[in-house]
């Protein structure tokens, strides 16, 4: 993508489109996900969906060359800091980042769940489901991120019930949507 679009993309994009492409019923489909999912396992589950990059990073790409990819990942860095999400007691929480611009996908895993999952498990995921979001399938893409975040977690981090009442709702379950 050249320069050009890339920066009318992003300027032309904002959180009402964000909103707008998932609509309140898909937004509060994925809420109800993430608080399933966490009755289910001690992991903190975060969705963060941006509709474009703040322009301090999109310059890096534009005129610093540098590639988009990493200019991606380090926004979604700075987002897991910011919504503390590596701020869990097991050290287990999991952020599921889109670019609508870039129809694209982080996630990141914090290091008590990464050292259980093979950073080639987390880059087929992503790669999968940004597909699916060039195509357009926006909520299908989440959907899918979320039942594979859900197993890892539920597989690595299981709950009993009695903890999982107990537990504290560290994260908010409504996606961010910015």
């Amino acid at each position: 993508m050249n320069r050009v679009t890339r920066l009318l993309r992003h300027l032309w994009l904002d959180a009402d489109d964000a909103r707008r492409a998932l609509g309140a019923t898909g937004l509060a489909r994925l809420e109800a996900k993430v608080g399933a999912s966490e009755r289910e396992h001690t992991g903190q589950i975060c969705l963060c969906i941006e509709a474009s990059l703040p322009l301090r990073y999109l310059w890096r790409n534009i005129m610093a060359g540098e590639a988009i990819e990493t200019v991606l990942f380090d926004r979604a860095v700075t987002t897991f800091g910011k919504q503390r999400v590596w701020d869990t007691e097991d050290n287990n929480g999991v952020l599921i980042y889109v670019s609508l611009a870039e129809h694209h996908l982080e996630v990141l895993a914090d290091r008590g769940l990464a050292r259980q999952v093979p950073q080639a498990d987390w880059q087929t995921l992503v790669h999968t489901v940004s597909a699916m979001l060039r195509d357009g399938h926006l909520e299908q893409g989440l959907d899918l991120a979320l039942s594979r975040v859900h197993s890892l977690l539920a597989q690595h981090f299981a709950a009993d019930s009695a903890i999982a009442a107990q537990r504290e709702n560290t994260l908010p379950d409504r996606p961010l949507v910015r």
